[in-house]
């Protein structure tokens, strides 16, 4: 591998890694609909808060998500919306492979 693929390598690694738990992936899909309070998303996931918020900066050191605070309640949003066409991808893929048809890329 040379030297100039390694930060992008490495980046991407550090995005796949943070979504290969399933709490953070819940995360992540319930985020498609647009922003969440840490709230919510606790709520949505059933663990306690410091939990939440560990999976959470994952998920943003990976630069997955952003986040805003309004008050006393912190907000999160995808930081890329169009990370979803990868989950989209893996999704084709996971029925492909069902169905013995290829992924093929749109267009």
């Amino acid at each position: 591998m040379t030297t100039p693929q390694l930060p992008r390598t490495t980046s991407r690694i550090n995005v796949i890694k943070a979504l290969a738990h399933p709490s953070r992936l819940t995360i992540v899909e319930a985020l498609q609909s647009g922003e969440q309070c840490v709230c919510d998303l606790r709520n949505l996931v059933g663990t306690d808060l410091s939990t939440v918020s560990k999976h959470l900066a994952i998920l943003r050191s990976a630069g997955l998500l952003s986040m805003e605070k309004r008050g006393l309640k912190v907000f999160y949003r995808l930081s890329c919306p169009c990370f979803l066409d990868f989950l989209n991808c893996v999704d084709r893929m996971s029925s492909s492979t069902s169905s013995s048809t290829s992924c093929s890329t749109p267009g």
